[in-house]
């Protein structure tokens, strides 16, 4: 009878054990959350691609997207599809998932075997022992694990919106290049004509040697910055090939030939500052690493005083003699480690982790005024440049033009204005790059992190 109540004993623990590794993996791996915030903040969601035919269904489509000339948003969907650097953080999310899963399960019982003898008589134990302080608190380290399965999630979304806003940069970047490059080449070829005419018209006795000297060296610094650019283009363009991670043929990608227009009207976002303490990934970060500290503080309290007990079935048997069963109990006793480095060391976490969450806090607020003073400040130059100085340029070209046909100006006049445009034509084409970068930065301060 004693024997049995034991066996009934063991099987209720075992029972209990078998709840507890109940625990298993999720279907999409925490990635559905991922695309959810992905898609609040950017209107798409991350490729994370853990077998082979998701990884070919991905090269697929960044193929079919690199047979069209780039925009922003097509920029971002290949870097998302794409950059490996990416799906390697993406994997930090089943990491921290088996921890979950792991948190989920009863650790594995120990079985224990002794033998001894002595005069032909033998003595054998036998002990199957579990961890019982971790069966009743499996439930609390479950939860624990969880608050960091989410931190998990969100830093991969993090990641992707990072990525995204690193790629529409980098886009913005060379198409701006580009265009500046096509029209410092414009401006080569008129300080080639303007320095070949200037050389003949001297030799003709008709022109200053120290004018025909200035429009060589307007040609000088025309080459010069022919020069600069076409790098500046390539190392731009490069960028954006890392952003995308291309390679191979992917490397032919088209660009537009000039930025998006600027908008009639700049933004207004409302309540900006509270929408980024509500969204922003950093700040939700911090929030759930503080709620994580103090569910961590509650199971460290928990188990100030014990730290190990097991409990379990055990069996003796004597040559010559009936078995006997029983149950073994394992308990630290707390003689010298009353457990209070443990709780002095969690607490202090704890107020770490409090203090840093009220400065991300502040920083995020600071940054998204920060970054709306210069999302308008760079629309409003943009602006300027295009109803004002370009136009205003523009007449003035006009009108020296007609005092050319009139006979009123020379040719070298009329060369020398176009020379000055090219200061408020390059003015303009960066001050509108510097509008959609700006954008892109105040998105990316009011929803993830700038």
């Amino acid at each position: 009878m004693h024997r049995d109540a034991s066996l009934a004993r063991v099987s209720a623990v075992l029972a209990l054990a078998a709840l507890a590794g109940c625990a298993s993996f999720s279907p999409d791996g925490g990635g559905d959350a991922v695309a959810q915030i992905t898609r609040e903040h950017i209107g798409q969601a991350p490729s994370i691609q853990r077998t082979d035919a998701q990884a070919d269904a991905a090269h697929a489509r960044v193929a079919e997207l690199l047979k069209e000339p780039l925009s922003a948003d097509r920029a971002v969907e290949v870097a998302l599809l794409n950059n490996r650097e990416l799906q390697a953080r993406y994997a930090e999310l089943g990491i921290a998932e088996a921890d979950l899963v792991r948190a989920g399960r009863l650790a594995n019982p120990g079985l224990s075997f002794g033998r001894v003898s002595s005069g032909g008589t033998a003595e054998i134990d036998r002990g199957v022992l579990f961890d019982v302080l971790g069966l009743l608190t499996l439930p609390l380290a479950r939860e624990l694990e969880q608050q960091r399965f989410g931190q998990a999630q969100m830093k991969a979304a993090e990641d992707t919106l990072a990525l995204a806003a690193v790629a529409r940069t980098a886009f913005f970047d060379a198409v701006t290049a580009r265009q500046l490059v096509a029209y410092f080449e414009q401006v080569q070829q008129a300080a080639d004509v303007s320095s070949e005419l200037a050389r003949r018209m001297m030799a003709a006795g008709n022109f200053s040697k120290l004018a025909q000297m200035r429009e060589q060296a307007f040609q000088s610094d025309a080459t010069l910055q022919l020069a600069r650019g076409r790098h500046q283009a390539v190392a731009a363009r490069e960028r954006l090939v890392r952003a995308l991670a291309l390679s191979g043929d992917q490397r032919a990608f088209t660009l537009p030939d000039r930025l998006p227009d600027l908008p009639e009207a700049a933004a207004q976002p409302k309540d900006a500052e509270q929408a980024a303490l509500d969204r922003r990934l950093d700040v939700r970060m911090a929030r759930a690493e503080t709620e994580a500290t103090a569910r961590a503080l509650g199971l460290t309290r928990a188990t100030r005083f014990i730290n190990v007990l097991q409990g379990g079935y055990q069996n003796k048997g004597t040559t010559g003699e009936p078995v006997l069963s029983g149950y073994v109990v394992t308990l630290e006793l707390p003689l010298f480690d009353f457990g209070t480095a443990r709780m002095a060391r969690a607490e202090a976490v704890y107020r770490q982790a409090v203090n840093r969450t009220a400065q991300v806090a502040i920083d995020a607020q600071s940054s998204v005024r920060e970054a709306y003073s210069a999302y308008r400040s760079a629309y409003d130059v943009a602006r300027q440049y295009r109803d004002e100085v370009v136009p205003l340029r523009k007449r003035i070209s006009e009108e020296n033009l007609l005092r050319y046909n009139g006979m009123l100006a020379s040719v070298f006049e009329l060369l020398a204005d176009s020379r000055e445009q090219i200061a408020g034509v390059t003015g303009a084409v960066e001050a509108l790059r510097d509008y959609w970068v700006a954008e892109t930065q105040l998105q990316a301060a009011i929803g993830g992190r700038p």
